[in-house]
């Protein structure tokens, strides 16, 4: 791959979902997208860029590119901390201002395989307090394979390495081959979609939600895109509104208008209220 590739193809999965490929990464694309070159039967790395811009099979395969560009590494209950604030701080302040309406709703954006998902949806059900609400947890990823192994539910040693006993008798059933599959009352809490978190158009299709988990997700992004992606997930809140990040993320020189929360066991943010506005009343 010379440099000129490099930077035509950077500049192009760039411009389609924000993620960054820094110059340090060269080798790494060139390796993981000399398959897709083999798959086509095209010559070089210039004839691959010509086929992500002019093919009529243009859009299937940048998906496949940013497939291959992209990793998916994560597991059950993963940031434990985050989660515990969250049960014990946030929902109930969720459960008072929704109380009316007995509807909530979350997002896992960038929800990869589904664990973070899932997840969610077993500490939503172990809170009687939601016991006859109406709840949903959506959960949406770039990569339609690690979409459609959600959608499976069935799962390895490797995701479930932070999940106690306890949980895996409660939320899980055999499913052969050393795996595990979700309950189906867990999986009928959970949907899942395919979204682009730079798609404005397509993300007005996402209902108002009441928090928003995007953990490890903007790492992947420069400053512009993350500013895109926050105005977008800030539009997707309701007032009031929670947006959740990984613990090595933060708003710092985003200029975001979002209001930083500080609970007792971790900083969230939050959409600011509507001036006269109670929680889900501007929905």
């Amino acid at each position: 791959m010379t440099a000129e590739e490099f930077r035509l193809l950077r500049d192009h999965v760039y411009s389609h979902c924000g993620i960054l490929v820094h110059e340090d990464m060269k080798f790494v694309m060139e390796r993981r997208l000399w398959p897709r070159l083999e798959a086509l039967g095209v010559p070089d790395f210039s004839a691959y860029h010509r086929y992500l811009r002019y093919d009529a099979n243009r859009h299937a395969e940048l998906e496949a590119a940013v497939e291959s560009l992209t990793t998916h590494e994560t597991y059950f209950f993963r940031e434990p901390s985050q989660l515990k604030a969250f049960r014990e701080e946030l929902l109930p302040l969720l459960e008072k201002r929704n109380g009316r309406t007995r509807r909530l709703r979350l997002w896992s954006a960038g929800c990869s395989s589904g664990e973070e998902a899932y997840t969610l949806a077993m500490l939503l059900k172990d809170e009687r307090r939601f016991e006859d609400w109406d709840v949903e947890v959506y959960g949406s990823d770039i990569s339609r394979r690690v979409l459609s192994m959600a959608r499976r539910a069935e799962y390895g040693p490797s995701a479930l390495r932070a999940t106690s006993a306890d949980l895996l008798e409660r939320f899980f059933v055999p499913a052969g081959n050393a795996k595990v599959r979700v309950r189906d009352d867990v999986r009928a809490m959970v949907s899942f979609g395919h979204h682009n978190l730079l798609d404005e158009a397509g993300s007005q299709l996402v209902m108002k939600m009441d928090a928003v988990f995007c953990r490890n997700v903007m790492i992947y992004f420069d400053q512009s895109a993350r500013r895109r992606v926050l105005r977008i997930l800030r539009d997707r809140l309701v007032p009031g509104g929670y947006l959740l990040l990984g613990h090595s993320e933060n708003l710092l020189n985003l200029g975001a208008d979002f209001e930083l929360v500080h609970l007792r066991g971790d900083l969230v943010y939050r959409r600011p209220e509507l001036p006269g506005l109670t929680g889900g009343e501007a929905r």
